[in-house]
Order: structure tokens, then C-alpha cells, then sequence
């Protein structure tokens, strides 16, 4: 034990050793003692000295500390000190300061350490085996070496767990511990493991990682937690950014409405806590992260109709209007409100109706825009204002035209303040930053809207007393062009690259513009003088954007102006600035460094206001018109008549190839009603034929019912027969065999009516069939059916009739029977019992009697449904075959169009040839335009 007092600190004689020979005894003894006691003293001696012998303790005892971490499983108190050395030996964390060289040489040392642990892969498989050790001084010790592991080699220990089995639910195992110490630096491990690695991402996500995070920020108090708060955000953000996966999974879990309880602040904001600040900051981060524009067009669609409907954007506002919020806060809620509602028609128009708290209330926008103009406010804020109103109208042709009525006489209030004449203001001042973003602001009001550029042309501005309006797109050339004090003020670069883009955007593709600014003397001598000059460095922009709209003015001319034609003005730039220097001078745009900054995103981000050159969507056009205009600057006059000549001849054809399409598609239309209706009818047709097969059904559960009253009778007349012998016993006997006789006959008769029944069934039957081919040629038919069916019902009457004549033969031999019987005064019972033989048979007769005028009834009711069933049928046939007429008649005016446009096609087929010919590109629009027109003729053939 001396031993170990002297390397503890205790006083011994004789010289010390040194740092490397202690190190390498204790190395000894960890390998060599057989007494755990020994070993862990000795494992408790190397962590005391691996924070000042980091070298020597990595270097000699590495492999020692990992052997006991695989033979001594059952000590957590030896594993706890070998794994403290390990991470004070691989950690870079120094408590004291150091200076840079002494930093990077520690850096050194922990990445070659590390890689040294890390090159057998079962390493970090056993401390994922640790991790699952309950006892604190293993799991917190292991969670911290894995942590300082993927600090210094991120990506190998991040495939090395990836392929370990239930490597990352190990991991995910800590969230749910409930040492906060451990659950904390868990968060630190989760971050480290999951940063750019997308497949663990993925698998952490679906271990509830969410689900897990969202629990704990609210547990810690949300925005106003501390530091485990941000811990979560941070790992939120590794999981969901740009991961399309993840965000989707997190939109389907309906994580985004546990979001908005997060943003509800109080009505006093004063005082806010660093630690809330960089929360909150957090979280508006997480809700870009959902909404980004670089994410795919439907999910950021899904994501802002959810965050509308769950009330999270309305929350953003009210953050946006409120009062006493820090200045980084409020910038990012405007970030963040910005992308909300970007290209999302529903949130641009709430966005629409948000008022400030204001007496009177004014709207969001115009507050905003009060902003981006005053030249006092933090350079970040203009930036996010003038982001948010591009945003509001992205895709927002209707906020475009709110925006621009406020610029119209008509619409001007002199009480309040718009928006027009906020951006008009800042297009005008001379802060050359309000200057640009007001420039810019009224860009977007133009983007991609025909109308609202022809409507801008109406603007006019009071420039001062005494003197008439001018419009505003002369005013923005008077600003480039004048030399007066405007112009020096205007002179400034920022200024001028921003009126030049609001001028580019403004008559691009809006020939009336262009006939607008040419219209102006002055304009293109002043952009020739522009181009044409030897200007310094700072200038080449500004003459490369004076080629842009010298361009446009050439190719969106509509030749209205005799003095600027294309020929003319192609000629002036031939004669003044030279074809190619014209063409160099174009291309310096695209080459400015500043150019492709502005080109990656939407958002304008700028280290300084004097880089503010370039907007997202001013790169968009320009990279579409350079081609464009360097194509038209070079072609001839001839080449540019047979271009006019064939553009025009293609959209002669195009014409008439429309308007037959849109014939074609009237007569589908036309043909598809039809098709309708006759499906309506044949659908009335099966209706019906299943009504007359209802009513065969009906008919012939009558005949049986008729069937067995016929029965019934017979089996009654032969009991009243045999009870008739035994009463009429005072009968002579020649009356008695003549009434047998008279009864014989009446059954004869009754057998030869039953034949004659049978036999009409079978007509009935035949009448059937005939009723239910009616559909086809049965004119002639119909008629025989009703011949038919009234002499069978003549022939019901008949037997009908000879039942009542049977019923009253009955009652004469009844009345016969009964004067027939002899008087005596010794059989009175007999009498009474004849006369109950007589009332029963009576009753009897009186019941089928009644049967059969119902049987009557029902038969009549039969015949006149059956007759209306086959009239109905007669109908639908013939409207049937009047729709197969019109049908025909369609298809064949069909084919006559179709003759037609081959022979357009043919038409335009070698009008392209010509222009092969003549050695023009055929674009692939056109091809494009005759494989759809094959396309719908292959359609309607």
C-alpha cells in the first residue's frame, strides 16, 4: 500500500519517479494483480493522473482500461474509474483556457486517441452493452465517452453503431431515465449521433423520439425552461432538417399543433431571459425547418394549411404585432411568418386581415413596410420585412393587385397611410438601402402579372408645385437619366441596380411597357452612353443591366414606335457599342460574385447593407432572358422577317388547330350527354322490364291461388253430394238418380271450363314473352297482345258467368231437395238437420262466390298493368332509336374535323421543314404542341 500512498500524494523518501514510470507500474498492476482490490486502486491511481499525463495514460494504458471493461462486468465501481480515464484521456473539454496552438495539439491528441479505440468495432459495441447498466457511475460515465467518441469522429462511430443490433435503441433509452443527469447528457449523445447522418435520423424518429422530446419541453416549461429545453429544440432540428421523411412523419403525427402553445406569450414582454430568447429562437427555427422552401412543394403546402388550421400562423401574429418583444425575436417571427405564408393562398389572405394594436388600427403590412423604409431600423429587420412582403405575394396575384390599387388615383386616401405610398416614399428618399428594398418590393407587386404591369403605367407623381405629374415609370428613368439632384443622389450603385431591376421586371414581356419607356427620348441615348463607356469596377454592373433593359426594349418590341424598332435599335447598338462588347457587358451580370449569393435562395441574407445587390427572383429572369436577347441582338433583319413570317403563320395554324380542338371537345361533350341519356334509358328500360317481370310473378301466384280454389270446390261438391243422400231420404228414387245425372253434368262442365282455363295460361304465357321483347320491332305485336288480352278477359267473364249459373243450379236442387222430403210428425230432428245442411251450403256458395269477383278484380287490375307496361316499352324504343340517329350523325360530323386537321397537320409539318431548311432550330414547344394534337386525334379515333 505505500506504493499506492506514494502516487497518491503521500510523503516518501528518495528521489520521485516520474509521470511515464508511474503510469507504466500502475499499468503493471491493472494487469497483473489477482485481487480486484488491487486493481481497482490502481485503475482509481491512472484516472487521478489522466488529465496531466494525458499522453502517457492514452499511449500505456488504453488497452488495460478496455480489458477491464470486458473482465471485470461484475464491479461497477472499477468499470466507473475505467471509463472516467478513457474520457479524460479521448475528451478535448479543458476547463482552463488555452491558447490556440496548445488547443489544436489537445485536439490532436483526442482525434488520434480516438481513432486508436475505435479501430475494433466491438469497442463501441461493449459500451452500448454498458449503457444498459442501470448503476450511475457505469451509465453516466459510458454516456459521456460515447458522447466525446462521436465528437471526435462523428461519421466512423455513427456507422459503427448504425450496424450494431439495437444500437440506436440503446440510445434511445436514456430519454426515458429518470436521473435527469443521465437524460441530459443523453440529449448531448442523441445530438452528436444524429447530425448529418440521414438513416439514423430516420430510426431515431420512429423509436418516438418525438413523441419523447415534445414531452420533456413541456415538462421543463417550455419556452421558459433552461438549457434542457434548447437541448431538445437542437435535436429536433437535427432530426427534421432536411429530412423529408421525418417531416412528414412529424406532420402525420399531428406534432405540429403540440407546437403552438410554445409561441403564447403574455401581454408584458419586457425583461426576457437570455435562455427564453435563444428558446424561442429555437422554435421558430423548427417551424421554418417545416415550411422551408427548399422542401417539396406539397409537403410545405401541407405543412402551412396545418399550422393555418390549427391556429399556430394566428399565434405567429400576434407575436408579430406585439409590443416589447426583442429585436431577434421579432425579426426571425417575421422570417418565420414569411415562409408560413409563402405561395399559400389561405394564409396570404388571413395575413391580409392582421391589424397592429393601433389607434386606428392599421394594417400588418403597412406597419411592416413603415419598417423596411425608415432608415433607423436594424439592417436584419428591413431584410426580414422586405422577405415577408415578397412572401405575401409569391404567387398572390390578387395581394399583387391590392398592393398596386393603392398606387392608383383612384384608390389614393390622403387620411392614411398605404402601401403605395410607403414604397413610393422609400423608392424616392435618400437612403439608398430604402431606395433598393422599395425598388425590389414593387418588382414582386409586377412578378409574373401581365396586368398589373399595364396597370403600374397609370401611376402618376407629383414632383412639385406648379409643375404636371409625371408617371411613375418616367420618374424612375428621370432618376437614371437626368442630371440633376435626383441623378446624384440616384447615382449611388445600390440605388441604381435597384431602379434597373424594378424597370427589367417591369417591361419584360409587356410590350405596351416597352412602347412606354421608348417612348422617351432620352432613355436609350442615355443606356448606349451607359453601355458604351469605360467605367471602373463598380460601374460594370450598372452597364450590365442597362444591356439588360436595352434587350428587352429589343425583345418584347412590338415595332409600334417607327424611330425603335428592333431593326433600328439592333442597328444603334451594332453602330455605337459593338455586337460583342453589348453581349460581354450582358453577361458581367450573371458573373458577379454577388449573383450567385442571391441565387440559392429566396431570402435575402447579407453580411452588409452595401453587398444588398442581387434579389432571389431578378436572377430567375435573368437567367431566362440573356439566351434570349444574345439570340435576338445577333440574328439579321431577313432572318428576323422570315421568323416574324413563320411565328405568324404557326399561330395562324395554331389558331384554327385550337379552336377545331375546341370544337372536338364541344362534340365530346355533346357526345358524352348522349352517351348519358341513353344509359338513362336503358337504365328505365331494365327498371321496367324487371316492373313486368314483378307483375308475371304476381300473375301467376294468382293462377295458384285460383288453381287451388278450383280444388277446394271440387273436394265441397262431392261432401255436399254425399251428405245430400243421407238427407234427402224422403226422395223418390227417380228424382234422386235424376238429380245424380243433372250433378254429373255440372262436373263435366266444370272439367271442360277448367281445360279451357289451362289454355289461356298458356296464351297468358306467350303474351309474356311477346311483352318483354318489346325493345325490338313490335309495332304489329302490340296490337295482337291487346286483341289478346281483351279476349281473354271476355273468356274470364264467361266462366265467370258459368260459375254464378252453376252457383244457381245448386240452389234450384236445394229448393227441389226440400220440397221433395215427405211430412211426419215423428222426425222433426230430421227437418232441422236438413235445414242446416242447407244454410251451410248456402254459406258456402256465397264464399266462393266472393272469391271469384275477387279473382275478377285482380285479373282486370293484371291485363291493365301489363298494357301499360308494353306502351312504355313501344316509347322507349323508339326514343332509343331517335338517339342512335343523332349518335351516328356526331361521329360522322366527327370524322369530317378529324380530315381537317390531318391536313393542318400536314400543313405545319412542312412549314417546319422549311424552317430546317432555312437553319433554324425547331424548338421542342412545338414538337410538344403536334405530339399532343396525335395524341387527341388518336384519343377520339
Amino acid at each position: 500500500m505505500n506504493f499506492f500512498r506514494g502516487v497518491m500524494g503521500g510523503q516518501t523518501a528518495g528521489p520521485q519517479p516520474s509521470g511515464a514510470e508511474t503510469i507504466q507500474k500502475l499499468c503493471d498492476r491493472v494487469a497483473s494483480s489477482t485481487l480486484l482490490e488491487d486493481r481497482r486502486d490502481a485503475v482509481r491511481a491512472l484516472k487521478s493522473l489522466s488529465k496531466k499525463y494525458r499522453m502517457e495514460v492514452g499511449t500505456q494504458a488504453m488497452d488495460h482500461l478496455i480489458n477491464i471493461l470486458h473482465t471485470d462486468r461484475s464491479d461497477s465501481e472499477i468499470l466507473g474509474y475505467a471509463l472516467d480515464t478513457l474520457y479524460n484521456v479521448i475528451s478535448n473539454d479543458e476547463e482552463e483556457e488555452q491558447d490556440e496552438n496548445a488547443q489544436k495539439q489537445a485536439d490532436d491528441l483526442g482525434t488520434q486517441f480516438t481513432e486508436k479505440f475505435i479501430q475494433d468495432p466491438e469497442h463501441i459495441t461493449l459500451l452500448l452493452t454498458l449503457l444498459e447498466e442501470f448503476d450511475f457511475h457505469v451509465r453516466w460515465p459510458a454516456v459521456k465517452l460515447l458522447t466525446a467518441l462521436l465528437k471526435s469522429q462523428g461519421v466512423q462511430v455513427q456507422g459503427i453503431i448504425l450496424v450494431s443490433p439495437m444500437g440506436v435503441s440503446r440510445l434511445m433509452d436514456l430519454l426515458a431515465d429518470s436521473r435527469e443527469v443521465i437524460r441530459n447528457d443523453g440529449l448531448l449523445l442523441l445530438q452528436q449521433l444524429t447530425k448529418g447522418n440521414a438513416a439514423i435520423q430516420k430510426i431515431v424518429a420512429f423509436e418516438n423520439a418525438f413523441e419523447r422530446l415534445l414531452d420533456i419541453i413541456t415538462e421543463e416549461g417550455s419556452s421558459d425552461g433552461g438549457i434542457v429545453v434548447e437541448d431538445c429544440l437542437l435535436l429536433l432540428l437535427n432530426l427534421l432538417k432536411n429530412n423529408s421523411s421525418n417531416q412528414n412523419f412529424f406532420k402525420e403525427g399531428s406534432y405540429i399543433q403540440r407546437m403552438k402553445p410554445w409561441f403564447e406569450v403574455g401581454d408584458d414582454n419586457s425583461g426576457w431571459s437570455a435562455q427564453k430568447v435563444t428558446n424561442l429562437h429555437l422554435m421558430l427555427q423548427l417551424v421554418r425547418v417545416m415550411v422551408s422552401p427548399v422542401n417539396s412543394p406539397g409537403a410545405t403546402a401541407s405543412c402551412q394549411k396545418c399550422m393555418y388550421q390549427c391556429g399556430l400562423l394566428q399565434q405567429l401574429c400576434t407575436i408579430l404585432m406585439a409590443t416589447g418583444v426583442p429585436a431577434d425575436i421579432l425579426t426571425e417571427t417575421i422570417n418565420t411568418v414569411s415562409e408560413v405564408i409563402r405561395g399559400s393562398q389561405v394564409n396570404q389572405d388571413y395575413f391580409t386581415s392582421v391589424n397592429a394594436p393601433s389607434n386606428p388600427p392599421r394594417p400588418a403590412i403597412v406597419v411592416l413596410l413603415m419598417s423596411m423604409v425608415n432608415e433607423r431600423q436594424p439592417f436584419v429587420l428591413r431584410c426580414a420585412v422586405l422577405y415577408c412582403f415578397q412572401c405575401f405575394l409569391y404567387k398572390n396575384q390578387k395581394g399583387q393587385g391590392e398592393i398596386v390599387a393603392t398606387l392608383l388615383p383612384s384608390t389614393i386616401d390622403a387620411n392614411s397611410i398605404s402601401a403605395g405610398q410607403l414604397l413610393c416614399g422609400g423608392l424616392f428618399s435618400a437612403d439608398s438601402l430604402s431606395n433598393w428594398c422599395a425598388a425590389v418590393a414593387v418588382a414582386h407587386t409586377l412578378q409574373d402579372n401581365l396586368t398589373q404591369k399595364e396597370q403600374l403605367l397609370r401611376v402618376q407623381l407629383a414632383t412639385s408645385l406648379g409643375k404636371p405629374p409625371v408617371s411613375l415609370l418616367q420618374q424612375c428613368t428621370n432618376i437614371l437619366s437626368q442630371g440633376d439632384k435626383i441623378v446624384r443622389r440616384g447615382s449611388k450603385v445600390q440605388t441604381r441596380v435597384g431602379l434597373l431591376m424594378l424597370l427589367c421586371t417591369w417591361i419584360s414581356n409587356c410590350p405596351i411597357a416597352v412602347t412606354h419607356f421608348l417612348h422617351n427620348q432620352d432613355n436609350v441615348p442615355f443606356l448606349t452612353a451607359q453601355i458604351s463607356e469605360n467605367l471602373g469596377e463598380d460601374e460594370r454592373l450598372v452597364q450590365g443591366l442597362c444591356a439588360l433593359l436595352l434587350g428587352i426594349c429589343i425583345y418584347y418590341n412590338d415595332n409600334s414606335l417607327e424611330n425603335y424598332t428592333k431593326e433600328k435599335l439592333k442597328q444603334l447598338i451594332e453602330k455605337r457599342i459593338g455586337k460583342e462588347n453589348f453581349v460581354e457587358k450582358l453577361g458581367s451580370i450573371t458573373k458577379h460574385e454577388l449573383y450567385s449569393r442571391a441565387a440559392l435562395k429566396p431570402q435575402p441574407i447579407f453580411p452588409s447593407p452595401e453587398q444588398m445587390l442581387f434579389d432571389h427572383e431578378f436572377t430567375r429572369l435573368v437567367k431566362e432572358l440573356e439566351g434570349l436577347i444574345t439570340k435576338a441582338v445577333h440574328k439579321s433583319s431577313e432572318e428576323e422577317k422570315k421568323e416574324e413570317e413563320v411565328k405568324k403563320t404557326l399561330e395562324q395554324h395554331d389558331n384554327i388547330v385550337t379552336q377545331y380542338k375546341e370544337l372536338i371537345r364541344e362534340q365530346d361533350v355533346q357526345i358524352q350527354e348522349l352517351k348519358e341519356k341513353v344509359s338513362s334509358m336503358t337504365t328505365q328500360t331494365e327498371q321496367l322490364q324487371a316492373t313486368v317481370s314483378q307483375q308475371q310473378s304476381q300473375i301467376q301466384q294468382h293462377k295458384d291461388q285460383y288453381n287451388i280454389l278450383k280444388l277446394k270446390l271440387g273436394k265441397e261438391n262431392q261432401s255436399q253430394s254425399s251428405q245430400g243422400d243421407t238427407q234427402v231420404n224422403g226422395l223418390q228414387t227417380e228424382e234422386l238418380a235424376q238429380l245424380r245425372e243433372e250433378l254429373e253434368e255440372l262436373r263435366r262442365q266444370q272439367k271442360l271450363l277448367q281445360t279451357q282455363l289451362s289454355e289461356k295460361d298458356v296464351q297468358i304465357d306467350s303474351l309474356k314473352s311477346a311483352a318483354q321483347a318489346a325493345e325490338g320491332p313490335a309495332g304489329s305485336d302490340n296490337t295482337e297482345i291487346l286483341q289478346e288480352l281483351e279476349g281473354l278477359k271476355n273468356q274470364v267473364q264467361t266462366h265467370l258467368a258459368e260459375i254464378s249459373h252453376l252457383k244457381a243450379e245448386r240452389q234450384e236442387l236445394l229448393r227441389r231437395a226440400e220440397a221433395g222430403v215427405k211430412p211426419s210428425d215423428t222426425a222433426p230432428p230430421s227437418d232441422s238437420s236438413s235445414d242446416a245442411a242447407k244454410a251451410e251450403l248456402e254459406n258456402r256458395l256465397a264464399a266462393q262466390t266472393a272469391e271469384m269477383e275477387r279473382l275478377k278484380e285482380s285479373r282486370s287490375g293484371l291485363e291493365q298493368q301489363l298494357a301499360a307496361a308494353t306502351s312504355t316499352a313501344a316509347i322507349l324504343q323508339t326514343e332509343k332509336s331517335k338517339l342512335q340517329t343523332e349518335v351516328q350523325e356526331s361521329k360522322k360530323e366527327q370524322d369530317d374535323l378529324l380530315m381537317l386537321l390531318a391536313d393542318q397537320d400536314q400543313k405545319i409539318h412542312s412549314l417546319k421543314q422549311k424552317l430546317k431548311d432555312l437553319g433554324e432550330m425547331v424548338e421542342d414547344e412545338d414538337d410538344l404542341r403536334d405530339q399532343t394534337s396525335d395524341e387527341d386525334d388518336e384519343d377520339e379515333d
